[in-house]
């Protein structure tokens, strides 16, 4: 296999932000590309390159200069690459608007330091405050010892009482519940901070600080009964308590968030589904006239020479780019194809889906469809999609053949959202709904799927109210 049809082979299974990386990189090392930024013109084609000169009298008819229409791009991608670690970024050519924006972002240290400066510390007070805030980790919690804090001052002023006067302070700061030492202590502080007018903020409060056994062990029976509250008050003092959160230091974060590009995007138009690829998600290239046109024939020059090895790549990057363009969207609209009832009625209308079936109705590898799927997205009407979320295997039933395994989840999740709190359904109950709807399926199977999308059981799901 030629380094051209492993460079088609690499550029498929890129992600859209690997993919404008690699772009940016050819930009940068072949002066034969360039950012096609004309707006009426058509988009450039690799076969244009024969406008400019003739291929034959550049010398560069060797056997590897022959490419087909479409390339075999399914072959083993193990066998044929190897993946190299991804490049060091080269923080010296970052613009100035980049450096800003990683300087303003800051993390929970940051910012409860920046509130001392507000608090009024005496001096040895700022420096526990600081040894203090040490101690809290990314949830808000603090996870150190007062008492071993006030021993590594090597001050007679520093008394465990000063440390936890001051460790009072912080739990005072933004975010509420920040520095607590449990979950019990962080809920007592939000609670707490309400406003004193707030509809059973004291009656919460007693249950976190003299019943908090009771609540973790679900006991409805035992908290009305010790707090005095009839089941509505109680239900009101518990959504008060649920309200608090549970990490306050997560609610401060200092990760960016990660934004995902879609590759292809599917609208309805006349009743039909179509699929468009996204032509914005990468820039269009194209070859620069002035430079092809001072290759000289016959000049057997070393600028000369590189000039031709530009171009020659260059034509090849562009059949590669058009060559993934074309595989993704004739793998979206099969996809569609099959799918149409998913985007009809939702993910409980799901087909069960493997890509051995796309291999075979578009004539690819299989290895083929696997990267041409891997982190590639879809968007759609009802949000944006992973190809890979398509692919799901099947479940089977009684009456109608078969099911998606994404479907059955669908519709597991969707009878435990419509349970009553009180009496919720158990794996079993849920295995004998759903083989009442033609799904033929174990108990363990929905205890899997219930545990995939990190749904407790259902003693754990009862609530109190």
């Amino acid at each position: 296999m030629t380094p051209q049809l492993q460079q088609a082979i690499r550029l498929l299974q890129l992600s859209t932000l690997e993919l404008n990386a690699e772009i940016q990189q050819a930009l940068e090392e072949n002066l034969m590309l360039e950012v096609d930024e004309a707006i009426d013109e058509q988009p450039f084609e690799a076969e244009s390159v024969d406008e400019i000169t003739d291929p034959s009298t550049l010398e560069l008819n060797s056997s590897d200069d022959k490419i087909p229409d479409e390339l075999p791009v399914d072959a083993d991608w193990s066998s044929i690459y190897d993946i190299s670690p991804p490049r060091s970024r080269d923080t010296s050519q970052e613009s100035e608007w980049d450096i800003s924006s990683a300087a303003a972002e800051t993390g929970l240290y940051d910012h409860l330091l920046w509130q001392t400066c507000l608090a009024s510390f005496t001096d040895i007070e700022q420096q526990i405050a600081e040894r203090l805030i040490e101690e809290i980790n990314d949830d808000g919690y603090f996870i150190g010892d007062t008492d071993e804090t006030a021993e590594s001052f090597d001050s007679r002023l520093m008394t465990p009482q000063l440390v936890e006067d001051v460790l009072k302070r912080i739990q005072s700061f933004d975010p509420a519940g920040v520095g607590a030492r449990d979950l019990r202590e962080t809920l007592g502080i939000q609670l707490h901070q309400l406003a004193a007018d707030t509809p059973l903020r004291q009656q919460a409060i007693a249950v976190i600080e003299n019943w908090f056994d009771l609540l973790a062990e679900n006991n409805t029976l035992m908290l009305r009964l010790r707090t005095g509250l009839d089941k509505q008050s109680l239900k009101t003092a518990l959504q008060l308590i649920r309200s608090c959160n549970p990490r306050p230091g997560q609610s401060i974060s200092k990760k960016s968030n990660d934004y995902v590009i879609p590759d292809v995007t599917v609208i309805r138009h006349n009743d039909r589904w179509v699929v468009e690829s996204n032509t914005e998600n990468a820039p269009a290239l194209r070859i620069n006239s002035g430079y092809a046109c001072l290759i000289k024939r016959g000049d057997r020059s070393h600028g000369n020479q590189l000039m031709r090895d530009h171009l020659q790549e260059a034509r090849w990057l562009l059949k590669s780019l058009q060559s993934r363009r074309e595989t993704l969207l004739r793998v979206a609209q099969s996809i569609v194809t099959r799918q149409q009832a998913f985007l009809d009625r939702g993910a409980e209308a799901m087909r069960p889906m493997v890509m051995r079936e796309l291999a075979d109705e578009l004539e690819l590898h299989e290895s083929t469809i696997s990267r041409a799927v891997t982190n590639k997205y879809m968007l759609t009407p009802l949000g944006i999609f992973e190809f890979r979320y398509f692919f799901s295997s099947h479940v089977g039933n009684e009456s109608s053949g078969n099911h998606s395994s994404t479907a059955v989840r669908a519709r597991i999740k969707k009878m435990i959202h419509l349970e009553e709190p009180e009496k919720p359904l158990s794996d079993n109950r849920i295995t004998s709904l759903l083989k009442e709807q033609g799904i033929s399926i174990a108990r363990r199977t929905v205890a899997k799927y219930r545990d995939s999308m990190a749904i407790p059981s259902s003693s754990d799901r009862k609530r109190m109210i």
